[in-house]
């Protein structure tokens, strides 16, 4: 029965009785836990009083083989993004960041690159920083760690539109079938250079492109998923 110590970020909660939670904790070096806190919304516990959305802590667990749950045995809290409560675009921006997280990873092994990307979102949003311009680097990094980075080769494309096939992967000619989205070439250009810059967006980026990059790989997640969710239909709409 290893005890594990680690930093994590809080992505999901239940309350599992009237002093207990369930939750989804994001790891830096253990990846994605759901784990049983009893007695966690006490005060004097060892829970630093409950476990909320979008805050990162301290972690210590009690992880037992064949078993769904971790024991969650003490969290101490140290960063809470205050932002993510009182701003409502930056509470869909981060549970849309905390959703994606939840489905794409499935097993406890780390994803460094991620929390990374997690940890900076979650910071550039409480510092402020445009919550289109959080979201694009977010979604491009997320996409890449997990090997679903679209393919963005416009060599032999003509013309100021171009499109996106699910089936492919990526950038392809502009038929106009419906197997395939159109797409402004400029769109295109702006993700090849967030990925020459190892996911930076561009300062000079005009935040109309920003926006349609951005519900390109909304688009391009909805398609892995096989669904809509909840926070991608409350962030872009329908």
């Amino acid at each position: 029965m290893p005890t594990i110590r680690d930093e994590a970020i809080c992505v999901r909660h239940w309350d599992f009785s009237e002093t207990s939670q369930t939750v989804s904790l994001f790891l830096r070096d253990h990846g994605l836990v759901r784990g049983l806190a009893k007695g966690a919304r006490r005060e004097r516990g060892a829970f630093s009083g409950g476990f909320d959305l979008f805050t990162r802590g301290e972690i210590v667990l009690i992880s037992k083989p064949g078993r769904e749950l971790v024991t969650l045995t003490e969290w101490t809290l140290l960063e809470t993004f205050p932002i993510l409560r009182r701003d409502a675009a930056a509470n869909r921006c981060g549970w849309y960041l905390a959703d994606l997280i939840g489905r794409f990873l499935h097993q406890p092994e780390p994803h460094p690159a991620t929390w990374t990307a997690t940890v900076t979102a979650l910071r550039e949003l409480d510092a402020g920083v445009s919550v289109d311009r959080v979201l694009l680097a977010f979604q491009w990094r997320l996409l890449c760690d997990l090997g679903y980075r679209p393919r963005l080769d416009l060599e032999g494309l003509v013309g100021d539109t171009v499109a996106f096939s699910s089936e492919s992967g990526g950038v392809v000619e502009d038929s106009g079938t419906p197997d395939r989205w159109r797409v402004r070439r400029t769109t295109i250009e702006l993700l090849d250079s967030i990925a020459s810059e190892d996911g930076v967006v561009p300062a000079l980026a005009e935040p109309d492109s920003i926006g349609r990059a951005n519900r390109l790989l909304a688009t391009w997640v909805r398609e892995l998923l096989g669904t809509e969710t909840v926070p991608m239909r409350l962030l872009f709409g329908s």
